[in-house]
């Protein structure tokens, strides 16, 4: 028997507005979900764009970094399937993969760990540096002296919504090698951090730095000093 165009349409509304939530989809964002813990707040951070997955983990007050771990993702049933590329715990983990299962509720994102984490959306800032960036250069007296970015040992700026976060680390041996992170603003040709936190010194937290930066094709050219106060001029490729 043929199903009624009526039924048809209804049917077609009813996916559209109430969709499949074994097939929900997580919208490219950067996310927050504050834990209270022991009368302390531990900060969650998520990037998530189309398919690469970073969670942070550290305290505001007192400054601590405390765990970074991240990669590509695709998602099966309401999981989270992800390949890591870098875990700061991977000595106690011992774990390449992980699968984590989830859920979208009210615009809100929940990772349905042991104690459910409910993230939102921070407010968006979108500008012309967002992406992922690999180190892939700097620029000396005799020009440009390039690594190779296909190489295990990686650094990588992880830019979004007006939050940045760098990692290295080596896709081969897991180790990591250090992270950091916070806001950022370009604009104008100046391209300035807010660190708000740091795996290698808790101190470096409430530092800004301010860089001059250029696009030059594919490339993002970033000069200026770092944080230790030396000179600077480092090139930087998208990562897809």
């Amino acid at each position: 028997m043929n199903c009624p165009k009526y039924l048809l349409s209804l049917a077609v509304f009813l996916i559209l507005i109430f969709p499949d939530p074994l097939n929900a989809q997580i919208t490219s964002n950067v996310y927050h979900f504050d834990e209270k813990k022991n009368g302390e707040t531990i900060r969650h951070e998520l990037k998530i764009d189309g398919n690469y997955f970073v969670h942070s983990i550290y305290k505001e007050a007192p400054p601590t970094y405390i765990r970074t771990y991240g990669g590509y993702y695709t998602t099966e049933n309401n999981a989270i399937k992800l390949a890591l590329e870098f875990d700061s715990d991977y000595e106690n983990q011992k774990s390449k993969t992980m699968n984590i299962p989830y859920r979208i509720e009210n615009e809100t994102l929940i990772l349905e760990s042991d104690a459910p984490m409910t993230f939102v959306t921070v407010t968006k800032n979108p500008q012309s540096l967002d992406g992922k960036w690999l180190f892939s250069g700097r620029m000396t007296d005799k020009g440009e002296d390039r690594v190779d970015t296909s190489r295990p040992r990686k650094t990588m700026k992880f830019l979004m919504d007006g939050h940045f976060q760098w990692i290295a680390f080596n896709t081969e041996t897991m180790e990591f090698f250090g992270t950091g992170g916070g806001t950022y603003l370009a604009n104008d040709s100046k391209y300035t951090e807010n660190i708000g936190y740091f795996s290698r010194d808790n101190a470096r937290v409430g530092a800004s730095l301010t860089f001059d930066y250029e696009l030059k094709g594919a490339d993002w050219h970033h000069s200026g000093k770092s944080s230790k106060g030396d000179p600077l001029h480092e090139i930087w490729i998208r990562r897809e």
